[in-house]
């Protein structure tokens, strides 16, 4: 059961990664002079929407999303509701975090808020999709010893990579270096992007590397 439930999250790993790769590929097709420096915002949006819809398409295709105790309209509406709120909170929240961290809070907000969008995408979007609109067990996965399967673990493993490679991002951008993806975000927004693509990875290589450890228990 194990290496089915790895060999499963593997190939769902594999193709969230391969839609980065097509959302930085693909573009250079529709709009001219392309690149992840040049033209950044334009890469954020198209990594932030490739890899959202792969997430929602996959974790729906898997079954992976807490099962509905209602199924009516008006609860789907709600759950639909209460999901899209969370992530525009989170957007917030990211934004307010990287302004206290140091970024400017009114020159280049725009591109501050599209670090937090994609900040959200590669994090909360994740919990959405597979904890649900359902705060109490998002703080119980992020808690010790709080992960009930082998899901919640790499929620855990992909979420910390994804922020701390967005902080990891940080630090090239005050030397004086004088190099194109110093400009704000972008060394950020490639560290998350790194990051996250890292806890792919390691997600279910960590997890098959330690599976006589893991003992998975109903709470």
């Amino acid at each position: 059961m194990w290496d089915v439930e790895i060999r499963g999250m593997a190939s769902a790993h594999a193709i969230i990664a391969s839609s980065i790769f097509m959302a930085t590929v693909m573009p250079a097709v529709f709009v001219e002079n392309f690149s992840v420096y040049g033209t950044h915002m334009v890469w954020l949006y198209c990594v932030a929407g490739s890899v959202a819809v792969v997430n929602i398409a996959v974790f729906w295709l898997l079954g992976i999303s807490p099962p509905t105790k209602k199924n009516t309209l008006s609860y789907k509406i709600n759950r639909l509701f209460k999901s899209c709120l969370y992530f525009v909170l989170s957007c917030l929240f990211f934004h307010t975090v990287v302004v206290l961290y140091g970024a400017p809070l009114l020159e280049s907000a725009l591109e501050t808020f599209s670090l937090a969008v994609l900040l959200s995408t590669l994090t909360t979007l994740r919990c959405l999709c597979i904890l649900g609109p359902n705060v109490q067990a998002w703080i119980r996965v992020f808690s010790r010893d709080g992960a009930m399967s082998v899901w919640d673990t790499s929620l855990q493993i992909t979420t910390g990579c994804s922020v701390i490679g967005a902080w990891l991002g940080a630090f090239p951008i005050p030397l004086d270096w004088d190099r194109p993806w110093q400009v704000w975000p972008i060394s950020c927004t490639l560290g998350a992007t790194t990051g996250f693509l890292t806890g792919l990875l390691a997600a279910p290589v960590w997890i098959h590397w330690h599976r006589k450890q893991l003992t998975y228990k109903l709470k």
